[in-house]
């Protein structure tokens, strides 16, 4: 057994090769400027928004049941790219990221267990989830955000570009 202390780097590294590898080969800037939809620099995954106003969705409880199915699923490296384009805030203008997700091989290696949801509005959630390299936790405690965007629970498109930023390799990638 190795020490969480010294495995960590590594871990992290893993991570961000296995799974966001791909990005760096399908989401360059390939000439057209970047021109995704404009957002602002995402956050780190690392720190959850604070509550804005208090408020939770109608039923708290099935929110969450859901934000926790669609996130494992948006991770789960068996579920078709057209599948977690509607997963995805924005799904349609990251499809290239999804799509390039779907044909690498390490990236089947990759999925999410979904540990925690807090609401910090009926509309956002901080999800806290370990991602996860051939079962075992290789980002414990990651953050990221949940969106409602058209009655349906989704992988914020914020959470999508922190991942990407884990990777210095990845370079521009439209939408982020």
């Amino acid at each position: 057994m190795f020490s969480t202390r010294n495995s960590r780097p590594a871990a992290w590294t893993a991570a961000a090769v296995l799974v966001l590898g791909p990005l760096a080969v399908a989401c360059g800037d390939g000439g057209d400027g970047g021109s995704g939809p404009a957002t602002s620099p995402p956050t780190t995954a690392a720190t959850p928004e604070s509550p804005t106003d208090g408020a939770e969705p109608a039923d708290p409880a099935a929110a969450e049941q859901q934000i926790k199915k669609n996130w494992t699923a948006f991770f789960d490296p068996a579920v078709p790219a057209d599948e977690k384009v509607k997963l995805l805030e924005n799904g349609e203008a990251l499809r290239p990221v999804l799509t390039a997700f779907a044909k690498d091989k390490n990236a089947a290696r990759a999925s999410a267990e979904v540990t925690g949801v807090q609401f910090t509005s009926a509309t956002r959630a901080t999800v806290t989830y370990n991602l996860m390299v051939d079962g075992n936790t290789a980002l414990p405690d990651a953050k990221g955000t949940a969106v409602l965007e058209g009655g349906t629970w989704k992988v914020s498109q914020q959470a999508l570009c922190a991942l990407v930023e884990l990777s210095s390799n990845a370079g521009a990638v439209p939408g982020c």
